[in-house]
């Protein structure tokens, strides 16, 4: 994730951060890696929610100060799912029982999964244990400001929903009080982290779906101006099935978020009895990368990602491995093309691109 600095201004050294060797940006882990965006929420919501636990959960292991937001579901039992951290370095890199030899397929054996921390460095980021939850004393001494409003407000002069602009003026007056702003200098610098679960869902009772885009697209803006110049990151999650996309709410979300992500879940879906993905819970669709302080973004290795929840962690692998194209190692398989003794045609492997 990325994190904007004042121009001209030396970077800061903030816990829980680091600095990019790219451009002038300040890191910080989602506890997935690389994931500073706004998420599109799967057909049910689940996965969409286990991510916002690894985000809020890095925050409470590098103590951060939190902000929750949320009117689908009280923040204090967002806050008590929070994962607890792996401290056992052994049982992170642990095999699993369905990692067996695979004896046909041996090219397949070691399928390349999503790299989690940076080359040739100290791990960045943290495991977490989606089977234990964080204890309630490190809950207690965390900084954690919750969100929650199940009230129906009327329209105000801003928005037809009042509640968008409650939510803004809670995260205003946290910035703020937190003395987050590039601008001011705290005696201890830190970083705000924001999640908002569900932004835009039926239970934020707006009149009509018209109105209900209106205010999210308005929400998004006033949200993206407050963290622009302000030492904090935000993680949104919104059910765009609620929407019938007539107005296209959902590329008008992703122009807006600096980084988008969609997530395409098996369940209710013939891709659920797909053979292709027995072995994995949805797809992981990048729909924009990060393109701050560079000429271009990002292009990772692979945009064939898939997930899969296992019984402790949330996993992204490549779905597909990429072609083989050395031309010094050569399939065991692969032999020269038999030629008769008339022929003239140099030596060519048996498929020649």
């Amino acid at each position: 994730m990325d994190l904007s600095t004042a121009k001209g201004n030396r970077i800061p050294f903030i816990p829980g951060t680091k600095p990019s060797i790219k451009n002038s940006q300040l890191l910080i882990s989602t506890g997935i890696p690389s994931l500073d965006h706004i998420l599109e929420e799967d057909q049910y919501g689940t996965y969409a929610k286990i991510m916002l636990q690894y985000f809020m959960a890095e925050g409470v292991t590098t103590a951060q100060p939190l902000l929750i937001g949320s009117k689908d579901v009280k923040t204090s039992q967002l806050v008590s799912d929070i994962p607890a951290v792996i401290t056992d370095p052994t049982s992170i890199n642990q095999p699993s029982n369905s990692d067996e030899q695979m004896k046909i397929a041996w090219r397949y054996q070691n399928m390349k999964v999503i790299d989690t921390s940076p080359t040739g460095g100290q791990a960045f980021g943290h495991f977490y244990d989606l089977t234990r939850k964080i204890e309630k004393e490190v809950i207690e001494k965390a900084n954690i400001t919750q969100w929650y409003d199940d009230n129906c407000p009327e329209k105000n002069n801003s928005f037809n929903n009042a509640t968008y602009s409650n939510l803004l003026k809670c995260i205003q007056e946290t910035l703020k009080k937190g003395q987050y702003s590039i601008s001011e200098t705290p005696i201890k610098r830190q970083v705000l982290r924001i999640a908002i679960h569900c932004l835009g869902s039926r239970l934020w009772c707006s009149d009509s779906e018209d109105n209900s885009c209106q205010d999210l697209l308005k929400f998004l803006y006033y949200f993206r101006a407050l963290l622009r110049y302000s030492y904090a990151v935000g993680v949104i999650t919104v059910p765009t099935q609620c929407f019938d996309n007539s107005n296209v709410i959902a590329q008008r979300i992703e122009h807006i978020s600096d980084v988008a992500v969609r997530l395409e879940s098996f369940a209710g879906s013939q891709k659920q009895i797909n053979p292709l993905f027995k072995d994995y819970h949805g797809l992981l669709h990048l729909r924009k990368m990060l393109a701050l302080n560079t000429v271009a973004p990002h292009n990772p290795e692979s945009r064939d990602l898939v997930f899969k929840l296992r019984r402790k962690k949330f996993v992204i692998e490549v779905l597909h491995l990429p072609p083989e194209l050395s031309d010094t190692i050569q399939r065991e398989q692969d032999e020269t093309a038999p030629q008769f003794g008339c022929c003239s045609v140099p030596d060519k492997n048996l498929l020649d691109f």
